[in-house]
């Protein structure tokens, strides 16, 4: 089964409610069997329009246990919160073999 990635841009809106966020999201990623790829970091745009502020990227075992994650009870009040505090953009992609 090929691992799946949520790949999400963040534009902060509001960086003091954005650390709660942030503080509290590693725990909930941990119990679905996801790491962080990328948290932020340098971006160099090379093709295309520049992300809008912080690019991030979870890899979670499978495609299932990513949407469980971000459909999940256990996400929707992390999820809430971000939603109000940034604007973004997010998907999941299933990875290769």
């Amino acid at each position: 089964m090929p691992p799946a990635y949520l790949i999400v841009e963040i534009e902060v809106k509001d960086s003091q409610a954005y650390k709660a966020y942030t503080a509290a999201t590693p725990a909930v990623i941990a119990k679905y069997g996801g790491e962080f790829i990328v948290r932020g970091g340098r971006v160099e745009t090379r093709e295309g329009a520049a992300p809008a502020g912080r690019v991030v990227v979870i890899r979670f075992p499978s495609y299932e246990k990513a949407c469980a994650f971000y459909d999940g009870e256990d996400y929707a009040d992390l999820l809430a919160l971000r939603l109000s505090v940034t604007d973004s953009r997010a998907f999941i992609v299933e990875g290769a073999d």
